[in-house]
């Protein structure tokens, strides 16, 4: 599928909320990275951070609402090439690892 020219539209609503928590959290993930290279920051804080910050859901959530979107606006074989694709990420953890992703 040519994606170069696709386009999908979503509610402006939940963009801008999307955009928010990805901004808080790609902001915030800076400031954590810069603190840990100063030494004012370990593991535990990046942790805390993002338990307390409820991460997790809140990128589960902007995931939904982008895929929403495609289910509804794209064919089964447009979402099935994609989900092709996004299961070619690369995952923590994966190959039974528990440290960060090693390319192979």
């Amino acid at each position: 599928m040519d994606m170069s020219s696709r386009e999908i539209r979503m509610p402006l609503s939940e963009v801008v909320a999307v955009l928010q928590d990805l901004n808080e959290f790609v902001v915030s993930l800076d400031r954590l990275g810069s603190r840990q290279a100063s030494g004012t920051a370990d593991d535990y804080t990046v942790g805390k951070f993002i338990a307390d910050w409820d991460v997790a859901r809140r990128l589960a959530h902007a995931r939904r609402v982008i895929s929403v979107a495609l289910d509804a606006q794209l064919s089964e074989e447009d979402n099935a090439e994609i989900d092709a694709l996004c299961d070619q990420g690369r995952f923590y953890g994966t190959n039974g690892t528990i440290g960060p992703y090693q390319s192979n």
